[in-house]
This record gives structure tokens, sequence and C-alpha cells, in this order.
């Protein structure tokens, strides 16, 4: 069956992009009614009629530029902001000085204000504080000196602008934030019908399999031995739960629109892993995990360099005291370090025989399990008595190298 993949849209700036449509259509009108009042008081009218007739234009037919987020690309707003730089500066052509000199409007007037806030919109409070320094240089140069009306109207937008920008920053943070969320419960109201339904059935009958098999022996014991190792790994999976599908912005300026993608292993090095679900896989019919409660990071590198010191050491028992041996697994958070033990109910390991396989060139020991936790700044201590089996406790700290852990 073909995956199906879901997309969730949820983007509480659209109304911002529709409310600055209606603002671009709106102040372009006033600008040119504010044009018509004092038509006889300008020097060269014709240069504001033409440039009022090209933003009347330019506004209408870039209105589904500013519809959207996706729309409004960086060429847009850089053009958008030409428009406005150059009506303002275009003022000093088509006003008389004295009209100038005394606050006269600039010829786009407040539409101005516009393409600052799509800067603001897009790309949030940095970008807003860009453009609105560019207006206001263009502003004080067309007044030929910082009146007091020119630096209030200036610092006016530039506050404006890039508190919208922050709002709209915030917004975006809680949108992913949410729908992070939705999804997480989503997987997990999931999880729990898929482990009702597996627990209901296929559980229970490789249960009745392994019981059956053991009690009738022959190949229908084998049988039953690898429907109970199935069933183990069944239940741990269960138990550990289903990990959600990871989720990526399509577009960072559309707020938490989610896709779902597939995520690499190796995607950050540098972050922490969740020690438990490295090891959960060892867990068998032979083989009992037992973990914390809650998650155990560590950094990536040394969660697999332990988990592969865990597979040495249960290959080792599988080696010296037979595939029919049993083994615990324990995991333990400490507050600066992490300890997992692995223990099996073998004959031990008589004393010296790990320096003499040493000397025999047989390093698994030193090499697979030592010589790991050696290069994590950890240690790897092995306890054995003669008949009561074997116990190698692996300890790597939670500060490695210079860098610690997230918790």
């Amino acid at each position: 069956m073909a995956k199906r993949e879901r997309v969730m849209r949820m983007s509480v700036e659209q109304p911002l992009w529709r409310a600055l449509a209606g603002y671009r259509v709106l102040t372009v009108l006033y600008a040119i009614g504010l044009f018509a009042t004092a038509y006889d008081k300008f020097a060269r009218p014709w240069v504001a009629v033409a440039f009022l007739a090209f933003l009347f234009v330019w506004t209408l037919s870039t209105l589904p530029r500013v519809a959207g987020a996706a729309n409004c690309t960086r060429r847009f707003l850089a053009a958008d902001l030409t428009v406005a730089l150059a009506g303002i500066m275009l003022t000093r052509v088509a006003d008389s000085g004295a009209r100038i000199e005394s606050g006269g409007p600039t010829l786009p007037s407040i539409w101005t204000a516009g393409a600052v806030l799509a800067f603001a919109i897009k790309g949030g409070w940095r970008w807003a504080a860009f453009a609105s320094t560019l207006v206001a240089a263009a502003n004080i140069i067309e007044r030929g000196a910082p009146t007091r009306d020119t630096v209030h109207n200036v610092i006016l937008v530039w506050v404006a602008s890039i508190a919208i920008g922050y709002v709209v920053e915030v917004a975006r943070a809680s949108e992913r934030t949410l729908a992070r969320a939705l999804e997480i419960e989503a997987a997990t109201r999931e999880r729990e019908r898929l482990a009702r339904d597996i627990h209901d059935g296929v559980l229970q009958v490789l249960a009745m399999v392994q019981r059956r098999g053991s009690a009738l022996g022959g190949e229908a014991a084998e049988l039953g031995r690898m429907a109970g190792e199935q069933e183990v790994a069944l239940r741990t999976l269960v138990s550990g739960g289903l990990v959600p599908v990871s989720r990526v912005s399509e577009d960072a300026a559309q707020g938490a629109v989610v896709r779902a993608v597939d995520e690499p292993d190796d995607e950050d090095p540098a972050g922490d892993v969740d020690l438990r679900a490295l090891l959960a896989p060892y867990a068998t019919a032979r083989v009992t995990f037992s973990e914390p409660g809650a998650p155990v990071p560590l950094a990536q590198a040394a969660a697999r360099e332990l988990a592969a010191a865990v597979g040495a050491a249960l290959d080792n028992v599988r080696k010296h005291v037979g595939a029919d041996a049993r083994a615990w697994i324990l995991v333990e958070d400490e507050p600066d370090a992490v300890i997992v033990t692995v223990r099996d109910d073998g004959p031990g390991i008589p004393e010296g025989r790990l320096a003499q396989a040493e000397g025999e060139g047989r390093l698994g020991v030193a090499l697979s399990i030592r010589g790991r936790l050696r290069e994590l700044g950890g240690t790897a201590e092995l306890i054995s008595v003669p008949g009561q089996g074997t116990e190698v406790e692996l300890k790597v700290p939670k500060v490695s190298r210079g860098k610690a852990t997230t918790r």
C-alpha cells in the first residue's frame, strides 16, 4: 500500500497577510486623495501623477504577492521597498521646497509602512529593522534635516515593524510546538491502538506456540523457542512505543506547516539519543532488559559505542557459555554517568584466563569492550566468580571530551 502523507497547515500569520493586502490598497488610495487635495500646490504635479499612477498599478498587480509568505519572495520585497524609497526621493522633484520644509507628506505617504511590514511578516524583526532603517534614511534625506515630525514618524515605523516582526517569530515558534505536540498525541493514540490489537492477537498466539512447543519437544521445542524470542522483541517494541514520524517545516515563513519525512539516524552526530532505544533490540527470550522509566540521554557517538560494547559482552556470553545461557542487561542513569551492567548465569571465568587470552592474541574483551569505553573516558569492570556467572559493568561519564550531554 502506498505511503499516505498527511500535511497539517496551521498559520496564525495568514490573517496578517490579508490585513497587509488591505492596508496597501487603502493607503494607495489615501496617497492619491492626499495629492488630489493639494494638486495646485505642487511645483511639478505631472511627476506626482506619474508616480502615483505607477504606484496604483503596482499595488493592485502585486496583491497576489502579499497573499502569503510563499509568494512574497526576497526579490519582490526588494523591488517593493525600492518603489517606496523612490517615491520618497521623488517628493523633492514633484513638490515645492516650502511644502517639504513645512512638513508636507511624501508622495507614497503611509503606503511606505506597508513595504516595511511585509519585511516584518516575512522575515521577522531583523528584516523589519533593516527595511525601516532604509526608509528612515530616505525620509531624513528627503527632508534635508532630521526634524521633530520626521524623527517621530521614523521611530514609530521602526518600533511598530520590529514589534510585529518579533510577534510573528514568537507565533511561528508556538505553532511548531503545538504541531509537534499534536503529532506526539496522535502517535501515542496509534501506539495504544496497535498495542491493544497486538496484545489481543499476535502476542497471545506467540505465547501459545511457545508453551505448546516446549511441551511437545523436538523440532516443536525449537519453534517454541523462536516464538518466545519474537514475543519478547514484540513486547519490547510495543512497551517502548512507536517513534513518531519526524516533521519539518516546509517553509519557515508559513508557520507550523509540517510534512512527513524520513529522519536519518546520523543527522546530528553531536546530539543526544535515548540509550534505551539502542539497547532494547538486544532483549530476547534469553536476555532480560531492565531500563529506567525515563529516557537516558547520551551523546550519540558515546551511546553507539556503549551499545556496541554491550553487544560484544553478549557475544561473549553466547560464545563461552552457550546459546541457551541467560543474560541480564541493567541500565542505571546516575547524575554524572550512565552505567550498564551485563550479567550471565554461566560458570564464570577462571582466574587468570583473561590475561592468558590477551597473551594468546584473543583481545575480544580488551578491545571490543575496554577499548571502546576507554575512548569515551569510561571504564569497564569485569567481575567473575567461578560457578556464579560473570558480570561486566560499563560506565560512561555524561561529560565526554569536554562536551556535556543535554538533559
